[in-house]
């Protein structure tokens, strides 16, 4: 299979499994969007071809997440594919820790054309970019004909995950500033095989998993761990799901006055409370984006039972060890209570243009061929 096809396979498939598609973590609330600065030197007509630009070099910063990971080179093989469909060069830089790459170059102003970063990072540099409205309006790009396609993006991308998302739409001013990639369910992930072994069933209650925290912790086992900070929003988004339902969620995600002080806030920290006396105590220590991965180890190791994560970690942890038996399983959240609803959360990671790229044209460009097939 080309990358090319491998990477909208990922951007694609994952559409079917999700069951909360609440997307991104919500950024600082800024009053107003960032103005059109009119850097572009040319205006790609809407659903119009894509001209190949030989003359014209973007860069490219992309985060070297789990699928770089899984499939080495994937960037790489993205890069060339857009450069034989368009004619674009690329510049291409790729790495675990990307901020600390291109900070120092942004802090000079000088601006990759596209970076490839989600939202819920230690370092928050999306965070900071969409703050201080630095993020170039990409709305244009949804309605432009895929390179190599005769679809647009927009027919690619589940309509929900453009409109009234904070993760897309970051202003709610009804524009398009950061584009969704690498769709993924989010759950708890735990080992099925060990469960097997012990007779364990699967909680549906939160009261049935402190339950088996007790039981677990009698035979050494934790409950629960996480990998990193950023891994827990993705539980707290479904958590809200479950104690409050849409109307919460939307409030809490949009910093209503007094959301913090409901009941069904309550009911979330309260949860979060008592779910940290269950974490295995070498977790924080070791959620940093260093070491990461050892949390996600505790549970190969069955020295704890749960982790919220993403699909991609198959592949980010295919090749390290684990107990006999291991086989990954996945479960929603428990229900707050008995015949309750369970949610898991679809997380995306965001591509975008910096307001100073020098390229936002071919840069849109860009963003659009990552959707093709």
């Amino acid at each position: 299979m080309k990358m090319k096809k491998l990477l909208a396979l990922v951007l694609v498939f994952m559409l079917a499994l999700g069951v909360l598609s609440a997307c991104g973590t919500p950024a600082a609330d800024p009053t107003e969007p960032p103005a059109d600065d009119g850097g572009d030197v040319t205006t790609p007509d809407d659903g119009g071809e894509n001209t190949p630009a030989s003359d014209v070099t973007i860069s490219v910063a992309a985060l070297a997440s789990g699928y770089e990971e899984t499939y080495p080179g994937m960037w790489q093989e993205v890069c060339d594919a857009f450069t034989a469909e368009t004619g674009i060069n690329v510049e291409l830089i790729v790495d675990k820790n990307i901020e600390d790459v291109i900070g120092p170059a942004m802090q000079g102003g000088e601006y990759p054309d596209v970076i490839h970063l989600a939202t819920g990072r230690e370092a928050g540099l999306t965070e900071q970019f969409i703050k201080d409205k630095n993020i170039a309006e990409i709305t244009d790009v949804l309605s432009m004909t895929i390179p190599g396609e005769d679809v647009t993006v927009g027919d690619k991308i589940i309509e929900g995950f453009v409109n009234d998302s904070s993760g897309t739409n970051p202003y709610s001013d009804g524009k398009t500033y950061l584009a969704p990639m690498f769709y993924s369910p989010c759950g708890l992930f735990y080992n099925k095989g060990l469960f097997e072994e012990k007779g364990w069933e699967v909680p549906t209650t939160w009261d049935e998993m402190w339950e088996l925290g007790d039981k677990a912790m009698e035979e050494g086992i934790y409950l629960f761990t996480y990998p990193t900070t950023g891994y827990f929003d993705a539980f707290f988004y479904a958590l809200m799901y479950e104690a409050g339902g849409a109307d919460f969620f939307y409030d809490a995600t949009h910093y209503a006055e007094g959301i913090w002080d409901t009941e069904a806030a309550q009911t979330c920290f309260d949860i979060v409370e008592k779910l940290a006396t269950y974490t295995n105590p070498i977790t924080p220590a070791q959620a940093n984006d260093q070491d990461f991965t050892q949390n996600q180890q505790l549970v190969l190791d069955n020295k704890a039972l749960f982790m919220p994560n993403g699909t991609w970690i198959v592949g980010e942890m295919a090749a390290a060890p684990r107990a006999d038996g291991f086989e990954w399983g996945m479960t929603a959240l428990p229900a707050i209570e008995e015949g309750g609803d369970s949610y898991s959360y679809t997380f995306f990671e965001q591509a975008w243009i910096p307001a100073g790229a020098e390229n936002k044209d071919a840069a849109k460009q860009f963003i659009a061929f990552l959707y093709s097939d």
